[in-house]
């Protein structure tokens, strides 16, 4: 092994000096300090076992330290050079080795590797790579603290040789550290002096931390009876400078250089840096972002091996990010075209540079999660199969979806622009001056406008120059305007599949309205691997959860509030509960209370209420009730794409705000009958904003409680059925009176025992005197498109006219046995004639108008076979003309109530794609 001794201080700024010009000019003369080199500046002694090395070339200039150099002679590439299946390729991460317990880890894991022959690719431990390039910086700019930093370097890979290493083994890489340390530390000391880097510099130094994790592992791995040699790949792979920060592998002499050291290394297991190569000069050069990957990658394809394994702490590709999505999940297999596609769109997958080797000679990428064995991870090949055939459907045609923030819209228009050559070259040509990255494109077919998404950052610099490029234009009229829209996010959804599969892209989009995203500009390319779209920044997150739902199915979220938890509230809440379990495994529906409010305090939560507990939280941890906080809390979670307020109180005020809660995209569900019974106008506006958006509003219980009373006028009017009549009993107070008012039985004593019995409301005058039965009548006659105002509906009051003042319900109750013989002298001329008296309300369509009375129907009348609260609505219809069709059950009750609006929550997960079960 050769040795540095360390270059004298006194010679540095010469030695600098000629670096730097080196840099600037490949022509300038150049030094060499190799062995071959009487005037060499370092004297090389070996002393320490050959295999150990790092090295700096530049051009004829070599500075070497603990190297084994490349000869330049060629030597002739023999049959024994072994290529092919029997190698597998390993690239392990700095997360992967950041400690002496984790290089340990992947010791045993090399081991366990049954194949014949392996290279392992291995990163700097963690954070080295940042330590070494904060050398740099703190030595450019004069900071003498490098000294102390470089320090902190050495001990962090003594103190690991000490836990991992011993005897010769351990010596010989301690050597090695300690002379590598005193040349970086001369090294640092010339930039410190000049007070500038030059690439070359960085990219040797940054590379030690490569050098020395290779080391150790390939030690311990002999330490355990391995026949293993390590690779300092900057003797192997050559790359050349490809401009944006990127390089080009040359693989011809590569492959050359890499017959050559396999030739002279036999070994069974390489362990090899990754990060590092060298230009066709021998000058030390990195591999630019994600290198190690690269790394292994191109190892793969020049050892044509079986398998390339990227270990990281992630257990494999996910369908989405799962910091944003936490129903994302490990996608089994991609293709090289998807992994290509997700990863440019900052999917944490793989650069799509990473790709391109492998995908020549079809070797397939496993991205395992070293800290979970367990997990198979997902495999990158050419085209992966399906294990099931039978499991595929519509959803697996997207395989993932990934996004990017903080980017702009610039969109340029005019008429102008139609037909005219050189538009679109002049406008990118004025965003490459200015070095702006273009991330999307996006051209209508009528050539009147080109939109294209750049990052944020650069979006003025690109706006000035186009203003810039067309001022004459834009001052002639031609073009029209160059606008900016800021604060955009992109969403792209990624699958093979998805090619010439029809109704893809309808679904997404479908999915998006319905979360109420809306989408600023769509890019698709003719390979339709991915559908670009862009969106508002704060949209961004509920897009990405809303198409996800929808085509993995994996759970239909919405965030829920409920708005008066009462009686039915508080029955609706258990129901939720006791269901929650079910509608996650049956349906895939996952229904987040994420907040309750009262008249006087509200319950909210970031991640979902505990339904068990909710009462004793709202009184211990409830605050002051807010409904602007509530309602923005509820709908502002990101999180969760859908938002749903169920207003189950009778509040006017809560009513009048549905109108501004499905503007912003929050669905409403109620059985509160105020807004559809209210002032005409309003009611009209709020149906028209329903119908004109993607947001639904259901209201079943308003009419019949649970049963399916709308749902049933609508399918009749939707399937163009005419509506001639409708007649019912749409009050189950008054329903149990009058089936209960029968022989010599008091309608007053009635009347208490149904207060007692709770089918009333507090004061028995709110049901007696036909108001609510009124609110019934006029949503039904509403959806049957009478406009008609609640005040235009004539109500039959139960109430005797001296009562309806009476200051107390006590007074009531013992007022109301004297006005007993009224009613008792019509249910008996009734009865004489064979008829029974009811309680109905009626919605005369034909002549458009409506009516609450008390009327007789004989004893055969379905009317008149109630029992309980029953309610019973008859639709005469010109189908159902010379037969009613009847709906009939129970119509009040906090149970069935709450079970009509649990219902109509079950309807809306289905409209926003949640499947039936």
């Amino acid at each position: 092994m050769a040795l540095l001794t360390p270059i004298p201080s006194s010679y540095l700024p010469k030695l600098y000096s000629r670096l730097s010009a080196h840099d600037s000019n490949s022509k300038s003369r150049s030094i060499s300090l190799s062995n071959s080199n009487p005037y060499s500046l370092v004297r090389r002694t070996s002393i320490c076992r050959a295999g150990f090395s790092s090295h700096l070339e530049k051009s004829n200039f070599k500075v070497s330290s603990s190297v084994t150099d490349v000869s330049t002679n060629e030597v002739p590439v023999e049959s024994a050079v072994v290529k092919g299946d029997t190698w597998s390729i390993h690239k392990f991460g700095g997360t992967c080795v950041g400690t002496s317990q984790r290089i340990q880890n992947v010791a045993n894991i090399v081991m366990d590797d049954c194949s014949e022959r392996k290279l392992v690719v291995v990163s700097a431990m963690s954070k080295v790579t940042d330590m070494m390039y904060d050398l740099i910086e703190k030595a450019q700019s004069r900071d003498d603290s490098y000294e102390l930093a470089l320090d902190a370097v050495f001990e962090k890979h003594k103190l690991t040789a000490l836990d991992l290493l011993d005897g010769e083994e351990l010596a010989s890489f301690l050597s090695t550290l300690t002379l590598d340390i005193n040349n970086l530390k001369a090294m640092l000391r010339a930039i410190y002096i000049a007070g500038h880097g030059t690439e070359s510099f960085s990219a040797f130094v940054a590379g030690h931390g490569e050098l020395w994790s290779a080391q150790i592992l390939s030690s311990v791995l002999r330490k355990g009876g391995v026949d293993c040699t390590w690779m300092d790949t900057r003797d192997v792979l050559i790359v050349t400078p490809a401009g944006s920060n990127q390089v080009d592998p040359d693989y011809e002499e590569s492959e050359q250089r890499l017959d050559r050291w396999l030739l002279k290394n036999p070994s069974k297991v390489v362990v090899a840096t990754g990060f590092i190569a060298s230009t066709p000069q021998n000058i030390p050069t990195t591999l630019k972002r994600d290198g190690s990957d690269f790394s292994a990658a191109i190892m793969g394809a020049l050892f044509r091996a079986r398998q390339v394994t990227i270990w990281t702490d992630v257990d494999g590709v996910y369908s989405a990010d799962p910091r944003k999505v936490s129903e994302a999940v490990v996608l089994n297999t991609l293709s090289y075209q998807e992994a290509w596609e997700m990863s440019y769109f900052g999917a944490n997958v793989l650069h799509p540079r990473t790709i391109i080797p492998v995908m020549q000679y079809d070797i397939p990428i496993v991205i395992r999660n070293i800290f979970n064995l367990s997990a198979p991870g997902t495999k990158i090949c050419r085209e992966p199969v399906s294990e099931n055939e039978e499991e595929e459907n519509l959803e697996t045609y997207v395989k993932g979806f990934a996004t990017i923030d903080n980017l702009a819209l610039v969109n340029v228009e005019g008429t102008g622009m139609a037909g005219v050559p050189g538009t679109a070259s002049a406008i990118f040509g004025a965003v490459k001056d200015v070095g702006a990255n273009v991330i999307m494109i996006s051209q209508a077919s009528s050539e009147h406008s080109v939109c294209f998404a750049v990052p944020e950052k650069e979006v003025k610099a690109v706006a000035k120059a186009l203003e810039a490029k067309f001022r004459q234009a834009l001052n002639a009229g031609r073009l029209s305007q160059v606008a900016v829209i800021p604060n955009c996010s992109i969403l792209a959804a990624v699958g093979q599949k998805m090619a010439s599969t029809p109704g893809v892209s309808a679904t997404l989009f479908n999915a998006l309205a319905k979360a109420n995203i809306n989408v600023r500009a769509i890019a698709q390319g003719c390979s339709e691997y991915n559908i670009t779209l862009v969106v508002k920044r704060e949209d961004c997150v509920r897009a990405l959860r809303a198409v996800h739902s929808r085509f993995y199915l994996s759970k239909t979220s919405i965030a829920v509030g409920i708005i008066g938890p009462g009686l039915i509230g508080a029955t609706l809440l258990n129901q939720l509960r006791d269901q929650a379990a079910v509608l996650k495994e049956k349906s895939k529906t996952d229904l987040r209370v994420m907040g309750i409010i009262g008249s006087k305090k509200m319950l909210l939560s970031d991640t979902g209420i505990d339904l068990y507990k909710w009462k004793e939280l709202l009184k211990e941890k409830g605050e002051k009730a807010d409904m602007e906080k509530f309602v923005h809390h509820v709908h502002g979670n990101h999180f969760i794409p859908n938002t749903v307020l169920v207003d189950c109180t009778s509040s006017t005020d809560v009513a009048d705000h549905y109108h501004d809660w499905l503007h912003t995209g929050i669905h409403v569900i109620t059985p509160n009958k105020k807004a559809n019974s209210g002032p005409l106008d309003k009611y009209l506006k709020l149906r028209a904003l329903q119908r004109q958006s993607f947001t639904h509003y259901f209201y079943e219980a308003t009419v019949g409680a649970g049963l399916p009373i709308m749902h049933t006028l609508r399918d009749l009017l939707q399937t163009g059925d005419k509506i001639i009549r409708i007649e019912g009993i749409f009050s189950g107070t008054l329903s149990y009176i009058f089936n209960n008012f029968v022989a010599t039985r008091a309608f007053s004593e009635v009347v208490v025992e149904a207060k007692a019995a709770g089918f009333t409301e507090p004061d028995p005058r709110d049901d007696l005197a036909g108001t609510d039965v009124a609110r019934k009548v006029i949503i039904l006659a509403r959806e049957c498109g009478l406009h008609l105002e609640l005040s235009d509906i004539p109500v039959q009051s139960l109430v005797p006219d001296p009562l309806k003042e009476t200051a107390s319900v006590d007074d009531f109750m013992q007022q109301l046995p004297s006005f007993d013989s009224d009613i008792a002298a019509r249910r008996q001329a009734a009865e004489d004639a064979g008829e029974v008296l009811r309680y109905v309300g009626v919605v005369d369509v034909k002549n458009q108008k409506g009516a609450v009375e008390l009327r007789r129907y004989n004893k055969q009348h379905p009317f008149a076979q109630l029992s309980g609260s029953d309610n019973i609505i008859a639709f005469t219809t010109e189908r159902y003309n010379k037969q009613p069709l009847i709906v009939r059950g129970p119509g009040a009750g906090a149970e069935v109530t709450a079970g009509g609006v649990f219902s109509d929550i079950l309807r809306l997960a289905s409209n926003l794609g949640a499947p039936s079960f």
